[in-house]
């Protein structure tokens, strides 16, 4: 090999080293990325309009982005993209408009967030000062928050969702909620595997969706995710249950409980690892029945994308976070 070619192979790696470092440099990471969004919540809040309604509905619009192929994902920080009716005025024949005497002269809702003149969906500063703007002119209680959500998106399940969110980030004051807890107490002798799919019997002819996980009367039952408790209560089906929705428009559902936890209730805000009930054998038939099967806990998850909401497998999910919590605690 020539020297002269050797020159050349030498340049092209060290190039190819240099480009790789710097493209991983400029990655940001998850905690940088939540830095950059709460900047935002922060900037557009104010004594009357908190943070975390901001936020709350730009993780719902999110969550959307992430599970629908009619919504194209936005390029920027925040997710929220606002419908051409409502950012231009539904009588205005410029569904691209930017002008904001244009905007204002149709009544719409586009808005000047980084004082440039123009109001930009693609800006993240114009597209959160719109915003905050909106949920203002509707009131600061959460009463004001439900309305104005109700009036832009039409839909229950989806104003439930984001007062949801909200909530949950009042609560715990951080969008750093990632952390999630295996369901059942790993100091315990369980088993499962994966029963998406399978036929059930009692009560017609239906699909299991969910995982069960065969352990003993009264092991502790642990909410997976941090959430706000939704449901509790009988269920011919489920036995006693509690349904628990978190901030990822995914409601987690525990059944055949025996009992629930001393003082949790309707409305509570729970984090990963939180005893909400115990293992038991609770369903399939009136109010109170028993003992139909072995002890277990049905583990559901249901993810609502703004329509609809469907369940999907939770193994995967289940055997991560088992591997993940016994690798931190001692068994």
């Amino acid at each position: 090999m020539s020297q002269r070619l050797r020159f050349m192979l030498f340049l092209s790696a060290f190039f190819f080293v240099i480009s790789t470092n710097v493209s991983a440099a400029e990655e940001p990471t998850r905690e940088q990325i939540l830095e950059q969004r709460m900047e935002f919540y922060i900037k557009y809040s104010n004594d009357t309009l908190p943070w975390y309604y901001l936020a709350a509905v730009d993780q719902f619009e999110r969550n959307i982005e992430q599970v629908r192929n009619d919504i194209p994902k936005r390029e920027g920080v925040l997710a929220i993209q606002f419908a051409d009716d409502f950012w231009t005025g539904i009588l205005n024949p410029k569904k691209d408009d930017t002008n904001l005497k244009s905007i204002g002269f149709f009544n719409g809702n586009g808005a000047d967030g980084n004082n440039d003149g123009v109001a930009d969906r693609q800006n993240d500063d114009d597209v959160m000062y719109a915003l905050a703007e909106y949920l203002s002119a509707h009131g600061t209680d959460e009463k004001g928050f439900k309305h104005a959500l109700k009036e832009y998106y039409k839909v229950d399940d989806t104003v439930k969702q984001i007062i949801t969110n909200a909530k949950i980030y009042e609560k715990f004051k951080t969008l750093n909620l990632d952390k999630r807890a295996f369901p059942l107490s790993i100091k315990h002798d369980y088993s499962y595997h994966s029963t998406w799919g399978a036929s059930r019997g009692w009560g017609g002819r239906r699909m299991h969706e969910g995982t069960d996980l065969f352990a003993s009367y009264g092991v502790p039952v642990k909410s997976a995710t941090y959430g706000l408790v939704e449901v509790m209560g009988w269920n011919e089906f489920g036995g006693w249950r509690i349904g628990i929705r978190d901030n990822n428009n995914t409601y987690h559902y525990y059944a055949h409980l025996s009992s629930y936890e001393k003082g949790i209730k309707l409305g509570d805000i729970v984090e990963p690892g939180t005893v909400v009930g115990y293992v038991g054998s609770s369903g399939y038939g009136k109010k109170g029945t028993s003992g139909k099967f072995p002890p277990h806990l049905h583990y559901g998850m249901y993810k609502y994308n703004g329509r609809n909401e469907w369940a999907f497998d939770p193994f995967p999910s289940l055997r991560l976070w088992e591997q993940a919590e016994k690798g931190t605690k001692k068994i």
